[in-house]
């Protein structure tokens, strides 16, 4: 009888409009995410910096000249001015990017609004190599000799800087995924439970099905639809990423990404049964709230302590269901965990999922066919069946 069931969840969920919309919104959500960054790192971007005086005009041919070495996406072209006034007024009617003027502790970059990242490490770094240039020269040295030895390269024992961020932002991604889809269908199976409910529509069922097949098949139908559409986001992600200057990073992340899906799979199976609770407990879909503020605080809880534990936390809470469920996968997508490791924590969040299924299935056995309001976790309990 689940498979029935299962299979009319499955039916019902793949048809839905606002299930189709919704993927296709985080679909386009992913393509846009991917696809702006795709462009931002191919796109190269021209810079009009303004001056009004002989020597700013040195200077801003000196950085139009070093800007290619320092950022090869990035270059500056010089715009003559003849005074502040007009500078500001360029950057009004965005005529200009930039002012750059001497001051008597240096120089300043003005600009309309805050100056993008590139422009100003650009500036930064060019204003210092030619100050430092012309203070070497008049000192009668070099800057090659003055700041000798003073290079530093960044390096770490484990992996490389660039993988380790890439590893970062995969890592919260898969978190956000797993909360969102948590809450999505969990709280479209529970709105499938007490619309039944309410409709009175599930005495008939009852009659026909058993309780707990009913429940292991409504569980079953919405975690086929919530994995199928898993593997999409995941492969057009996959696919998106290969396309970007980032899919250096794919097999480094491909192994990680599997055991996301394993846990996402339990993990959702076992969220599952506490939002088909929530719905047997309320009697009316306003009721729904109230019954289901617990299983939205427990998200939270587990995707916060998943970003904000670190060290000896995360590699503790990575064991522990069902923070378990999201907090390893990022672990293993940032490549601080063991072979073994998910596996261990694997098989205690089955242990911990078979348990709390089995409480689940006698809260919702015993609330679903009471109508005569919203129950509370102890008076179901306390029904017979």
């Amino acid at each position: 009888m689940w498979q029935i069931v299962a299979r009319r969840e499955i039916a019902v969920r793949a048809t839905d409009k606002s299930t189709l919309i919704g993927t296709a919104v985080m679909l386009a959500v992913i393509v846009g995410v991917l696809g702006f960054t795709a462009w931002g790192e191919s796109r190269e971007k021209t810079y009009d910096v303004a001056y009004s005086s002989t020597t700013a005009r040195a200077m801003a041919e000196g950085i139009a000249e070093r800007a290619g070495d320092i950022d090869a996406k990035v270059s500056i072209d010089p715009v003559a001015v003849d005074d502040a006034d007009a500078a500001r007024h360029a950057l009004e009617e965005e005529q200009a990017d930039a002012y750059l003027h001497s001051t008597k502790d240096g120089w300043e970059l003005l600009t309309l609004e805050e100056a993008d990242s590139e422009l100003r490490d650009v500036v930064s770094q060019a204003v210092e190599a030619i100050v430092l240039a012309a203070n070497a020269d008049s000192a009668g040295t070099t800057a090659a000799e003055l700041t000798a030895g003073s290079k530093v390269t960044l390096d770490q024992i484990e992996g490389d800087s660039e993988l380790s961020a890439i590893r970062w932002v995969v890592g919260y991604a898969l978190a956000i995924v797993f909360y969102f889809a948590s809450i999505m269908f969990g709280m479209t199976l529970a709105n499938s439970v007490v619309e039944e409910k309410q409709s009175r529509i599930v005495e008939m069922i009852a009659a026909a099905v058993p309780l707990r097949q009913l429940l292991a098949g409504k569980i079953i139908g919405n975690a086929v639809i919530a994995v199928a559409q898993m593997l999409v986001y995941v492969a057009v992600g996959l696919v998106g990423l290969s396309l970007t200057d980032f899919s250096f990073a794919l097999p480094a992340l491909s192994g990680a990404i599997g055991w996301f899906v394993v846990f996402f799979l339990i993990g959702f199976v076992v969220l599952s049964t506490l939002w088909a609770v929530a719905g047997a407990l309320a009697s009316r879909t306003e009721d729904l709230q109230s019954s289901s503020t617990p299983i939205t605080m427990l998200l939270m809880l587990m995707f916060f302590g998943a970003l904000y534990l670190d060290g000896v936390g995360a590699q503790i809470g990575s064991y522990i269901p069902p923070l378990s469920a999201v907090l390893m996968p990022m672990r293993l997508v940032d490549g601080t965990a063991a072979w073994w490791e998910p596996v261990v924590a694997v098989v205690l969040l089955l242990a911990f999922g078979v348990a709390l299924v089995r409480l689940a299935e006698r809260l919702y056995s015993r609330a679903l066919l009471q109508t005569g309001g919203q129950l509370s976790l102890k008076a179901a309990w306390r029904l017979e069946e």
